[in-house]
């Protein structure tokens, strides 16, 4: 069959198998038929000289050992190929800048490593449907070796299969002059009553959850964790590198230096409301002084800015110009930090390093139990844990204190929302 469909697509005639053509580059590719075996060494000893001088035995013999042989390269690439694990990702919001700026980070293998395939879910409702089929086409152009396949969805049942990581984009536009903050936190609400019910339902068990954006990052990771109670606390956490980068880049520039030697600032409390960036801690690598050390030797930033007026009227006054140039990104910061935040959750944050992340409390720094609140943790195999070993002064604290108080503001609030649309039924939800 596959004989006679060859002959009918090119026009020719030829009825015993092996078929030998030799395609004509400078025709296009075209085939010029050279017939069976006999044929074909008939065409090599004229055009090239070459006689074959094996008997059919040893050529049966010969295509004997090349079937085997591809047989086992065949049966290797498959071995190969199980050995890839493909995970599934899920992003909401999908038609958002950051969204677009994150799937090349994601594709190109140094977020998850070169053996793991991806498959990359887009989000969205139905009026960006033709902005996620774009986003589709490009991705699927650019041809990236671990991106096993990119879709589109904009039915919300459809949202969260077989999902391993599910990143939160969902922002509400904020408009004081409308609409009140209780407003917007019904709204934020509203999405997470969505969307947890069926991360239950359709995504895996060991699930993990990034909430990031420009508005309420830590109430969409405590709303969801309120709205699914099965999912598990620990996998989801609220990204705050926008805040570290964007401050780490301010002190390079202070300091005429690269932004990448600026470790450690850590950024505390609501990420995308009230936080503080404290510098207790940070340290510099490669800074050039009078001190001199090898790659490895750091300096505190506290010892090296001696412009102590700069750190308190322009550096800790300015995190309202940093809300700004974080808020108004468009989208290559927060990608980034995604993609930076996933890395170390798979492979390890930098050995003694600090992160600053939005996570469920437990007590720790006397914040108080039960909201999400960004402090310093490490990641490390596949977890992360609180670095609760850090001293913190008593100034420190009473700032925490204050921050708690707004997040705890911001639950208390939803809680009551919640109560309010579910007045039957709500005491498991609000406890």
């Amino acid at each position: 069959q596959w004989l006679h469909d060859i002959c009918e697509t090119n026009g020719w005639e030829h009825r015993q198998s092996p078929i030998i053509w030799r395609e004509l580059l400078d025709r296009g590719g075209k085939g010029l038929l050279l017939g069976g075996v006999n044929d074909f060494l008939e065409y090599a000893q004229r055009y090239y000289g070459i006689t074959s001088m094996m008997l059919s035995e040893e050529m049966l013999d010969i295509a004997e050992e090349n079937l085997q042989a591809h047989i086992e390269i065949e049966k290797e690439e498959e071995e190969i190929k199980s050995l890839i694990k493909r995970l599934q990702i899920w992003i909401t919001s999908a038609s958002a800048p950051t969204c677009y700026q994150l799937i090349p980070l994601l594709a190109n293998g140094e977020v998850f490593g070169m053996t793991t395939e991806i498959s990359i879910h887009l989000l969205d409702s139905d009026q960006f449907k033709e902005v996620l089929c774009g986003i589709v086409m490009e991705a699927e152009d650019m041809a990236f070796p671990l991106l096993h396949s990119i879709s589109a969805h904009t039915k919300i049942d459809e949202a969260f299969i077989q999902a391993d990581i599910i990143i939160v984009l969902d922002d509400v536009l904020l408009n004081r002059e409308v609409q009140s903050i209780g407003d917007y936190i019904r709204e934020m609400s509203d999405i997470c009553q969505v969307y947890a019910p069926l991360i239950e339902k359709n995504a895996k068990s060991e699930v993990r959850v990034i909430s990031s954006g420009k508005t309420f990052v830590n109430l969409k990771a405590m709303m969801i964790m309120t709205y699914g109670p099965s999912i598990k606390p620990e996998n989801v956490i609220a990204v705050a590198t926008s805040w570290e980068s964007a401050a780490k880049a301010m002190l390079a520039r202070k300091l005429n230096m690269n932004a990448a030697g600026v470790k450690d600032v850590i950024v505390w409390g609501n990420i995308t409301g009230c936080n503080y960036i404290d510098l207790s801690h940070a340290k510099l690598y490669g800074y050039d002084c009078a001190i001199w050390g090898p790659a490895n030797f750091p300096r505190p930033v506290l010892n090296m800015i001696y412009d102590r007026e700069w750190i308190h009227s322009e550096f800790l006054s300015a995190q309202s110009s940093l809300n700004s140039r974080v808020s108004h990104c468009v989208g290559m910061l927060p990608a980034h930090a995604v993609a930076t935040v996933l890395r170390y959750w798979y492979h390890g944050s930098p050995p003694g390093e600090i992160v600053s992340v939005g996570v469920f409390t437990e007590g720790q720094f006397c914040v108080p139990h039960g909201i999400v609140f960004s402090m310093p943790v490490r990641f490390q195999n596949g977890n992360w844990n609180v670095v609760t070993e850090l001293e913190i002064s008593e100034t420190t604290q009473e700032v925490l204190g204050r921050l708690a108080h707004e997040l705890i503001q911001e639950k208390l609030i939803a809680l009551r929302e919640i109560k309010e649309m579910h007045p039957y039924g709500s005491d498991e939800i609000t406890s």
